[in-house]
């Protein structure tokens, strides 16, 4: 081990390339060997302030100036620098491969080391619950040698992205694969806007009882409904009954088994549910959930629903006292971090203020709490639901932010809904027909659609 320690150091010292490749990804505890600790702190510090690999002159001044070091450290160093560096010429891919598996199992070995402490209790800031968590970074250490996209000299392999086919969870419902392009993307959040009891947690059962069917594997986080409340509204769906059978005693055991296996031999994928109390659950419980279902069952999510938005903890502002507009943004943006961090899209909710509760045509501006929930999200927008359209079993979508498509194409459009199942559908397309893409509201239009009904009878 100390040989490759040896080496590394001494190619940060003669080698500029392999220095500016390596230096940002190494850390000092990855060297056992304290006087080796030293240096490399010496190096980092000497190469940050002044853009360059030091000289071994340099570096034996500066280490000679400092007063924290004992004088056998000190001549350890000096001895490295006079007569110890490597100047073997090495394959470069052999040399940069070597350095990082030798940090992946460095990382390893003080992963385990830092996890023993917190299983003695000798770690008094962190629980056993980040255990997962530590381990699995030091599992995921690499060198990540990309330095960003040259406009100009990678444009063939742009042009290969616009071209390839990228996984999405496609929706089951027309008009959201157009204005989506054919789905949600990973890494991405989206977001539900809509008044108490319009069917924020409907459409999120609706959808992820529809990914389930497409095989992917779902999780879903509730904090407002007990896991078994929305089981409940999942099950109307999937297995296709009133919700009120669900409990009926005519509805045996058997009955119900017959039909949960049955969806079971469409789909491969799984469903997870799992709640948390409100206003309790921050990013960091969702990270350490995941991570468990990983290991103890295996279970890599495609896709994750989030009930809602707005009750979840946030991860920095934990005992903070701030405002909401940067408390929800906060949370905003830990749940699209996740996302790239996961490489999934999440589905949440948030509500409409006040005034937007009773509006036909809800816009930005009626975002509760916070207008930095839409500055983050991806695609936004607002499920609307008055007399008129429950009546006719439906209801009514308009974009409100969209990175997927241009928004003013359908930017309105209307869903079926049949609440007794929990489930959307899509209407005719003569019912399309009748929204227009205009600021025209929704009442507007039925008290059209009327009016022209009894001229019409009036005419005949």
């Amino acid at each position: 081990m100390q040989k490759i320690e040896e080496i590394t150091l001494s190619k940060l010292i003669r080698d500029e390339n392999y220095c500016r490749s390596v230096l940002p990804f190494l850390k000092d505890e990855y060297f056992d060997h304290q006087p080796h600790q030293v240096l490399f702190h010496q190096i980092n510090d000497y190469v940050t302030e002044y853009n360059t690999i030091p000289e071994t002159t340099a570096l034996k001044i500066e280490i000679e100036k400092r007063r924290d070091l004992s004088e056998d450290i000190i001549k350890d160093i000096e001895s490295f620098l006079d007569t110890r560096i490597d100047d073997t010429q090495y394959n470069d891919e052999w040399l940069l491969n070597t350095t990082e598996k030798w940090c992946k199992e460095r990382s390893i070995y003080l992963a385990l080391m830092e996890s023993i402490k917190i299983a003695d209790g000798q770690d008094k800031t962190r629980t056993k619950d980040a255990i997962p968590h530590i381990m699995a970074e030091a599992l995921g250490t690499c060198f990540d040698d990309t330095v960003g996209h040259d406009y100009l000299l990678d444009s063939d392999d742009r042009y290969d992205f616009y071209h390839q086919t990228h996984d999405k969870i496609p929706f089951d419902l027309e008009y959201f694969n157009k204005i989506t392009k054919g789905g949600l993307p990973r890494k991405t959040l989206n977001v539900a806007l809509a008044g108490t009891g319009v069917g924020k947690s409907l459409f999120m059962c609706h959808m992820a009882s529809a990914a389930l069917l497409q095989g992917r594997n779902v999780l879903y986080i509730t904090l407002e409904m007990a896991e078994e409340k929305i089981a409940e509204r999942i099950d109307a769906n999937l297995l296709d009954i009133n919700i009120k059978q669900l409990s009926d005693p005519l509805f045996t055991k058997q009955q119900f088994r017959t039909k949960v296996d049955k969806i079971a031999k469409q789909t491969q994928g799984r469903l997870v549910i799992k709640e948390y109390p409100t206003a309790s659950a921050h990013v960091n419980h969702f990270k350490s959930l995941l991570n468990e279902l990983s290991m103890k069952r295996g279970f890599a999510p495609d896709i994750i629903f989030i009930d809602y938005l707005n009750i979840c903890a946030s991860a920095r502002y934990k005992n903070a006292v701030v405002n909401s507009y940067t408390f929800i943004k906060g949370i905003a943006e830990e749940l699209r971090g996740l996302a790239v961090e996961m490489d999934v899209p999440i589905m949440t909710a948030t509500q409409t203020t006040r005034s937007g509760y009773g509006s036909s045509d809800v816009d930005l501006t009626d975002t509760s709490e916070s207008f930095g929930l839409p500055a983050t999200a991806d695609l936004m927008f607002a499920l609307i639901s008055t007399e008129d359209l429950e009546a006719t079993g439906q209801i009514m979508v308009k974009q409100l932010k969209n990175r997927y498509n241009d928004p003013t194409m359908n930017k309105r459009f209307i869903i079926g809904i049949d609440r007794a199942k929990m489930r959307l559908y899509d209407c005719d397309q003569s019912e399309q027909d009748n929204i227009l893409d205009s600021g025209q509201g929704i009442e507007d239009k039925f008290l059209e659609t009327k009016t022209q009904s009894k001229f019409d009878t009036w005419h005949v």
